[in-house]
């Protein structure tokens, strides 16, 4: 199997659709997305549309906390975040609010568990941004793979038969083999905010039968999105990071 995996969309629907782009000459089987569809960009109900078209034809979408906001107040959000879901909100169509409201914390598939933070607690959104944040997850978890987000900057942690976790270095654009002998947690990245100081859009490819994952980065205008940002009056912040990656 072939598994498209892509997260942090966050209502950019440029790089969304840079995505899918690159996604359909990729020979995929099926896609994942692992959540916040919505928060930070100005075209948040093209993207859900789209999502749920998406899984209406066999994707899997779990719930990020961004999309869990539209419906349940986060305070514990920071205020460039909650500025922007406030924005989000009043803009969603009830059935789209409802839709996002009834995803699931995290998927199974065969050996691979999806969620969008981290898998020890799905619903306190912790960031996996070390091998030390990534052990809970490894220790709650039988999966062979976990396939998180949350963080928007790609990364890939290897557990052995110890318990040992440690960080594993990225070649981005090029297959990382999934030996075995280890388990594996791949923080994706993100399509629509990436903080990794690359203003493309993230997300890998999980290939089950090579046990291969590949890392994708895809160009997209980013100014087109940082103007519509602007224009929508969401804050100037937002639009310095699309152009930055930061």
């Amino acid at each position: 199997m072939r598994l498209a995996v892509l997260t942090d969309i966050h209502g950019n629907r440029d790089a969304l659709a840079a995505v899918l782009a690159d996604v359909a000459v990729r020979g995929v089987d099926r896609i994942a997305v692992l959540g916040d569809i919505v928060g930070y960009g100005p075209d948040p109900e093209w993207c859900v549309e789209r999502i749920m078209a998406l899984a209406e034809e066999g994707a899997l979408v779990v719930r990020g906390n961004h999309d869990h906001a539209i419906a349940a107040r986060d305070d514990a959000m920071n205020a460039l975040a909650r500025a922007a879901i406030d924005w989000t909100r009043p803009r969603m169509p009830a059935a789209q609010a409802a839709w996002l409201a009834s995803l699931p914390l995290t998927l199974a598939l065969d050996d691979i568990l999806l969620v969008h933070a981290s898998a020890n607690d799905p619903g306190d959104w912790i960031y996996v941004t070390s091998e030390h944040k990534a052990m809970p997850s490894f220790r709650v978890s039988g999966a062979r793979v976990i396939l998180c987000g949350h963080v928007h900057v790609p990364a890939l942690m290897s557990c052995d038969l110890s318990g040992r976790v440690r960080a594993q270095r990225i070649p981005m654009g090029r297959p990382v083999p999934l030996i075995r002998s280890r388990r594996w947690l791949a923080v994706v990245g993100s399509v629509g905010q990436p903080r990794d100081g690359v203003p493309q859009a993230g997300w890998a490819l999980l290939d089950t039968g090579r046990n291969e994952l590949t890392f994708r980065r895809v160009p997209y205008d980013t100014a087109a999105v940082a103007a519509r940002l602007r224009a929508a009056g969401l804050p100037e912040e937002l639009a310095r990071r699309l152009e930055k990656g930061e």
